[in-house]
Order: C-alpha cells, then structure tokens, then sequence
C-alpha cells in the first residue's frame, strides 16, 4: 500500500469544499435552512484521532525494534490511518465550505454556526494529521541490507 499523497488530500479536501458549498446554497436557495455541524462533531474526530494514533503506537515500538511486528495488524492500521487521513481531508473541506458560505452572506443568525464549522475545520484537521502521524508509524524503515542506488549504477 502506497503512502497517502499531499495531493489527493488537497483533491479531496476540495471537493468537500465545494461541495458544502453549494449545498448549502441549493438550501437556502428552496427556502431552507443551512447545515450547521453540531458541537458533538469536532469532538468526536478529535476523540477518533486519538485512538487512532493509540492503536498505531504499538507498531512503531515494534518497527523501532522493541518487539514483533504483526504484518497483519500493521496493515490493518495503516488502511485505518489512510482511511482517517482521506476522511479528515474531505471534513476539513465540508467544515470551510460551511465556513465560507456562512462568511459570504450579508445575514448571519450569530456567530455560533460560524463558530461551529470552525471547529469542525480544526477537530478535522486534527483528525488529518493523526491519520498521517498513525500512517508513518505504520511505515517500516528501509532494509539495510538492500542495495544503494548508486552503488547498483556502478
């Protein structure tokens, strides 16, 4: 399994973006009223991030050399970790798209649902970043005995 791309994350994190955007504008648009993330939200990916990198760190220790790696196990987290990178990515998107289209109109019921998507943009983020850190983890160092590059050119 290849490692996550910067530029899948930003191609994702995009499309959230846009997307949320225009749906909430198709809301508003009929009459109805905007998503407004709840305060539950943030929290809960924050919490997932956490776990995340808990449930990575066994491996580390074990590639680092204190113990056995289990190759099951060790992929198992680190399609969690991609699964949690790419998942953060898109609700980083959602929580700007929200943001964006809260900001660019003239009325705004408070400042609570702006409040809201930011939040959701960072517990998002955070939950970006423990994707990565669990995914590096999970990575096993290159072996010694392999031969150099420039050493196989000679």
């Amino acid at each position: 399994m290849s490692r996550t791309r910067a530029t899948s994350l930003i191609a994702v994190g995009v499309v959230g973006l846009v997307a949320s955007f225009l749906i909430e504008l198709a809301l508003v648009s009929v009459g109805r009223s905007t998503i407004v993330p709840p305060i539950s939200l943030p929290i809960t990916l924050i919490g997932v991030a956490v776990v995340v990198v808990a449930v990575a760190w066994p491996v580390r220790k074990a590639v680092k050399g204190r113990g056995r790696v289990d190759p099951f196990r060790a992929m198992r987290i680190a399609a969690l970790a991609k699964a949690c990178s790419l998942s953060g990515a898109i609700v980083v998107g959602f929580g700007a798209g929200v943001a964006a289209f809260l900001l660019t109109r003239s009325v705004i019921g408070g400042a609570e649902p702006i409040l809201l998507s930011i939040a959701t943009f960072i517990g998002a983020g955070i939950l970006l970043a423990g994707g990565l850190i669990a995914e590096r983890f999970c990575t096993l160092p290159p072996d010694d005995d392999a031969p150099n590059p420039e050493e196989a050119r000679a």
